[in-house]
């Protein structure tokens, strides 16, 4: 196979004429108001397990997605055929969807004027022009390094190497068309660990807009490795409360449920642990919420939103006080606000941290559970109810006492945020959610 940087996907013009002839098509069949995405990602994944290729997969995908407005009516159709017969009749049956949805005053492109004017270069694209064999070889040799670490690793679900590049265009009947290409590669490694009769599973995994900044092969294997091994021997513990602290994984999760509960849709549904909640104090004094929209190479950096909005930095939270909320124009526009520049998601969100790292915070802690895993989906957006299944260590004394398993801990949500002692400084930069470990006082725990 040839290596993917030999098969482009289209190049940022070919994507902007496509978005600008659907835009003319749709102005030309009487829409009010139209905006058109259009995306072409190519891709190869290449799996290995026990030694051997498992798969190989090579990916072309594109896609154009075109909403029209006519009387605040809205339509919507999309189609990955880029021949011109099939754009046509895509803005055709958008245009017919329309005439059938009811009308709504909300609806509508963002206002004219929140437009990016400017695309900064936010360095997202970093070919990697790795080949199929050379894939293969990178997946077998993680494996290998999880799979030799420990007598005790005896099965592996697999190591996978994958690499992506695409474009995106966007362009509204505003005059606005812009477009920006990005990457994204990662290598991630699955092994099964065996001991006196029990198994566990652990992972690792790296990814990044630079294939040159990825973990190496060999680290990810064997730290899905360390981690398995870590988990063998697991323990019951009694119920009762104590502190819990969440790793950086795991804690991306427990302050993103702050982020899904003051998203624009949830606060207009009415559907919120945190409805009404800008200018109260959610969280203890020292956390901060920050949106960085515009760091160089990060995973969820954009210059401009899903609606052709400028980006910007951001405070959300600042001391503990909720400043407001994350907002699209739609949702904005139903609760009396102004868009926030977040239609599609936020971008880079960072929580400073106030503590060192994992292990210092650690001996902080002295006795606790220690979350290395969450499992199952017990969370109650709309009253913050929060249950959740915990794969982790019982922590004594300042260090790690043994594996525990078949606990759950829980609480609500809005008393547990202020519960929060301490964040590390050991942020994982893998997504969108930059943030440390997460030191929660006290946690109802259900063990044995």
């Amino acid at each position: 196979m040839n290596a993917i940087s030999e098969r482009k996907a289209l190049d940022k013009g070919e994507l902007e004429s496509i978005v600008r002839m659907v835009l003319d098509e749709a102005k030309s069949r009487g829409a009010d108001q139209a905006e058109v995405a259009a995306s072409h990602d190519i891709g190869l994944a290449a799996t290995a397990r026990l030694g051997e290729v498992e798969s190989l997969e090579y990916t072309n995908d594109r896609g154009v997605g075109v909403t029209v407005y006519k009387d605040q009516k809205k339509g919507s159709a999309s189609t990955s055929d880029f021949s011109l017969p099939a754009l046509k009749e895509t803005v055709a049956k958008a245009c017919s969807f329309a005439t059938f949805t009811a009308a709504d005053e909300c609806s509508g492109l963002a206002d004219a004027e929140r437009m990016a004017t400017t695309i900064p270069d936010l360095d997202l694209a970093h070919e990697w022009g790795m080949q199929a064999d050379e894939a293969i070889r990178i997946a077998i040799e993680c494996e290998d390094a999880g799979r030799s670490f420990d007598a005790r690793i005896t099965n592996s679900e697999g190591a996978t190497v994958g690499t992506s590049s695409g474009v995106r265009a966007y362009g509204n009947s505003h005059g606005f068309l812009a477009s920006y290409p990005k990457t994204s590669h990662s290598v991630s490694c699955v092994v099964v660990g065996e001991e006196n009769g029990s198994m566990e599973r652990d992972y690792w995994y790296t990814t990044a807009r630079d294939a040159a900044i990825l973990e190496s092969p060999v680290s990810v294997g064997t730290t899905a490795a360390m981690r398995t091994v870590a988990r063998l021997g697991g323990r019951k513990i009694e119920t009762g409360t104590a502190p819990v602290m969440f790793t950086p994984d795991t804690a991306r999760g427990f302050i993103g449920h702050a982020i899904g509960a003051i998203s624009g849709g949830s606060q207009y549904r009415r559907s919120s642990f945190l409805l009404d909640a800008a200018g109260e104090k959610i969280f203890p004094d020292f956390v901060q919420i920050q949106e960085r929209p515009h760091i160089a190479g990060a995973m969820a950096s954009a210059p401009y939103d899903a609606e052709g909005v400028a980006t910007t930095d951001r405070d959300i939270v600042v001391d503990g006080v909720l400043q407001g909320y994350v907002l699209s124009s739609y949702s904005a526009r139903r609760l009396g606000l102004a868009t926030t520049g977040n239609a599609g998601g936020t971008h880079n969100l960072i929580v400073p941290g106030n503590s060192g790292d994992l292990e210092s915070m650690i001996q902080e802690m002295g006795t606790g559970l220690l979350v290395h895993e969450l499992i199952g989906q017990g969370v109650n957006m709309v009253t913050g109810d929060y249950s959740r299944g915990v794969v982790g260590f019982w922590i004594e004394n300042g260090a790690v006492a043994y594996p525990v398993h078949e606990v759950t801990i829980a609480g609500n949500l809005r008393k547990l945020y202020q519960q929060i002692v301490a964040i590390g400084n050991d942020q994982d930069l893998r997504g969108g959610i930059r943030c440390g470990s997460v030191l929660v006082d006290s946690m109802t725990i259900a063990g044995a």
